[in-house]
């Protein structure tokens, strides 16, 4: 991590401001509080007045450790809403409120969160939370289109039970998916928004072809690849389609996740959901087989009897059908896990199916399927190749999305 100006060394704690809006989700940030302070960041609270109304000054400054921030008066010799935005690696605001955000879309100053939104020159994120009425109007959109275009990070919400009996667009996302969120900007900075605009489709996780009611065909993908990239996609602007087959991660934030169990399910998502997009990435490990028939009844092993033969049918190739579509201005990215040959297999994979890109990675025993990390190389229809080393699985998305990218823009 880079520090900013005038911020802690670089060997510090990373020091996080979590502004809390006046929002019922508040007490959601409870949960992203303690995750900031277990994996040793520096956290200091700043809750609007009205967000005490929802959770009080003493929990915040138990889960924190820290006293609270919360009148620009409070402490006035160490400018307090000065300082506490100069010195942050990053500021986190949530619930943001459709309030909050008018405000700081407009550069109020009026408490000691807005103060310290305008004197921040680290990385800000916004996770907005609030009624899908409010979500939606005009306003609120215009304001959300200010931020993202001066350079904060503002996460869409999910889509779910609202207060009340509501549901819609407007929930704030589960704090797992927030901390992800927090955990990247911090270590990779601030993403490029180079993907604003944009629609983009990722597939991920395993598809699973039933045999009988509690059997199936399946592999061993979990997702962790896919979810990476969409999580870098929606963090570099694109609005992001996350196609999950069998993945028992928490939906990223800020993405919408059409959840699929079999291939052919896969294929009727993917497809639909590619008619619109700008990019589609098949990170998904699809099954080549199903089974001829499904058994409606559990299949029984019989003493004395041998085993029952089980015949195979070809699924879909749903990459070589989105290859061979006409998609000039779109980028089709596909993956192909190799066990051996793995250059040879995979330039003949991208001849073969069409797409402009091929990620292309070796698998095996702790290699790749269920790790954090990754190592692939990317090649190109154009005869290019980008090698990228073994390191997290966000940074291999980043490197493709570097080059979706540059492939939109050209």
């Amino acid at each position: 991590m880079t520090p900013h100006d005038g911020g802690p060394a670089a060997s510090a704690r990373p020091r996080v401001v979590l502004g809390v809006g006046a929002g019922i989700a508040a007490y959601k940030v409870c949960e992203l509080l303690r995750r900031f302070t277990e994996s040793g960041h520096d956290v200091t609270v700043v809750p609007t007045a009205d967000a005490l109304r929802f959770v009080g000054e003493p929990t915040w400054a138990a889960l924190s450790g820290r006293p609270v921030a919360t009148r620009v008066w409070d402490g006035v010799a160490d400018v307090p809403h000065v300082r506490i935005g100069q010195t942050a690696d990053l500021v986190f605001v949530a619930p943001a409120t459709a309030d909050l955000l008018a405000r700081a879309a407009h550069g109020l100053a009026d408490d000691l969160l807005t103060n310290t939104l305008l004197t921040a020159r680290c990385p800000v994120v916004f996770a907005p939370a609030m009624h899908t009425e409010m979500w939606e109007h005009p306003a609120t959109q215009a304001n959300v289109a200010t931020l993202r275009a001066r350079g904060s990070i503002v996460v869409d919400p999910a889509s779910g039970r609202l207060t009340g009996k509501d549901t819609g667009p407007g929930r704030l996302p589960d704090p797992e998916a927030l901390f992800e969120v927090a955990r990247g900007v911090l270590a990779r900075g601030a993403l490029p928004r180079d993907l604003d605009g944009r629609h983009v489709v990722v597939s991920a996780g395993g598809t699973r072809e039933a045999l009988d009611p509690v059997r199936f065909l399946g592999n061993r993908s979990s997702g962790l690849q896919g979810y990476a990239l969409a999580r870098t996609a929606a963090a570099r602007g694109a609005r992001v389609t996350l196609v999950a087959a069998n993945v028992a991660l928490p939906d990223p934030a800020g993405v919408r996740v059409v959840v699929v169990e079999s291939a052919l399910q896969l294929r009727e998502a993917v497809l639909s959901a590619a008619d619109r997009a700008d990019a589609v990435v098949m990170a998904a490990a699809v099954a080549d087989f199903r089974p001829a028939g499904y058994r409606p009844s559990k299949i029984k092993k019989r003493d004395g009897a041998s085993a029952p033969s089980i015949e195979l049918v070809q699924n879909p190739d749903v990459l070589a059908e989105l290859g061979a579509r006409p998609h000039a201005g779109q980028v089709i990215v596909g993956f192909a896990a190799e066990t051996d040959d793995v250059l040879a297999n995979g330039r003949a994979k991208l001849a073969r199916k069409g797409c402009d890109l091929l990620v292309v990675n070796q698998v095996g025993a702790d290699l790749a399927f269920g790790r954090p990390d990754n190592a692939a190389v990317v090649l190109g229809a154009d005869g290019s190749s980008v090698e990228v080393p073994r390191g997290p699985k966000e940074a291999l998305a980043d490197v493709v999305w570097d080059l979706v990218a540059a492939r939109l823009d050209g």
